[in-house]
């Protein structure tokens, strides 16, 4: 039995059709599902679920330089430990922040970096944290630094004369590393207030020399609808080569505004395009007292501040019997945005 031309190339067409057809609704499928690529890749995070802090990551800072704002602690590598936070079970990066005379200081407190560590250049960045209330006196903060920017020196009054010299070695000073404040609390006007578990601020700072203190920064402060201490937030920073965002609490609420933007679209000297094209690297820290809640120190870098400086004197926010105050990171996780 033989089939006509025809009726052959009838057929032909129609199998051809429904395979086109099945091709087409396979692509349709894999680009709606499994083939789709998510918005943003995870490249690196520290989960903070083993028993010690993983210092190929880490750099934990031990000493009494009040981060060039006048604070009143000393920070000390005893400060930083891994622990379960106490509701959730979770394991966290916990720094600790008491009353204790220690090194000519009248408390103790934590600060640690990932510089020559762990650096980001563009992409996402978010930790999930629950800061510790910081009435009156605390001055936590999430943050981020250039990873040019020379070590041991930060704001030192001198800075403007070193320059020079570390040029040549390929570091410069601050502001003109770049800082990035993802967020910080605890700010004076919070306590004025009496807003403090709900004020918080993004900032950027840059610039080529501290110029006494007249160095180009935009921040936005903030008073969120729901406390922010005590529980856990998500704080997140979108950076590209063209701008600047961060966000409260994303993962809870997708469609929210960013409380802090910056555009990066001007590349001169004094331009902030120009001093946030290169890689960062992350700090966090818990300070007491300084320049942010107006709690200084007499001197920027004195030798030895007592108990009863004025200042500390005004903090409130460490219990008498120098019961640590403590502030939990669950995660801190770093992600490319994929093209």
């Amino acid at each position: 039995m033989f089939i006509s031309e025809k009726k052959l190339i009838n057929s032909m067409k129609s199998k051809m059709k429904k395979t086109i057809f099945c091709i087409l609704s396979a692509i349709a499928v894999c680009t709606l599902y499994s083939c789709a690529k998510p918005e943003w890749e995870l490249v690196w995070s520290d989960e903070f679920d083993g028993e010690t802090l993983n210092t190929a990551y880490w750099n934990v800072e031990d000493n009494a330089r009040g981060g060039g704002n006048a604070e009143l602690q000393y920070y000390t590598p005893k400060n930083v430990t891994i622990e379960k936070h106490p509701v959730s079970g979770e394991g966290c990066l916990v720094l600790n922040a008491q009353r204790e005379n220690y090194g000519n200081r009248p408390c103790t407190s934590a600060r640690l970096n990932t510089q020559d560590k762990v650096t980001v250049e563009y992409g996402k960045v978010e930790a999930r944290i629950a800061f510790p209330y910081t009435a009156d006196g605390l001055w936590p903060a999430f943050w981020m630094l250039g990873n040019n920017l020379a070590h041991d020196l930060g704001n030192n009054d001198d800075i403007d004369t070193r320059a020079a010299k570390l040029a040549e070695q390929g570091m410069v000073v601050w502001p003109k590393c770049g800082e990035i404040d993802i967020c910080e609390m605890g700010h004076v006007n919070g306590i004025k207030a009496g807003t403090q578990d709900r004020y918080f601020n993004g900032a950027c700072h840059w610039g080529e020399s501290f110029n006494n203190g007249a160095y180009p920064n935009y921040g936005q402060f903030n008073t969120a609808d729901y406390p922010v201490q005590g529980d856990f937030h998500l704080f997140t920073l979108e950076w590209s080569e063209d701008s600047i965002a961060m966000y409260l609490d994303k993962d809870r609420f997708p469609e929210t505004e960013p409380y802090f933007q910056l555009s990066l679209r001007g590349k001169e000297i004094n331009e902030p395009g120009h001093y946030f094209n290169h890689p960062f690297y992350l700090v966090l820290n818990l300070s007491v007292g300084g320049f942010f809640p107006d709690m200084p120190a007499a001197e920027k870098y004195p030798e030895v501040i007592p108990m009863d400086d004025p200042s500390f004197l005004k903090v409130t926010a460490l219990p008498e019997d120098g019961t640590p105050v403590k502030m939990y990171v669950d995660y801190i996780r770093v992600y490319k945005r994929n093209e």
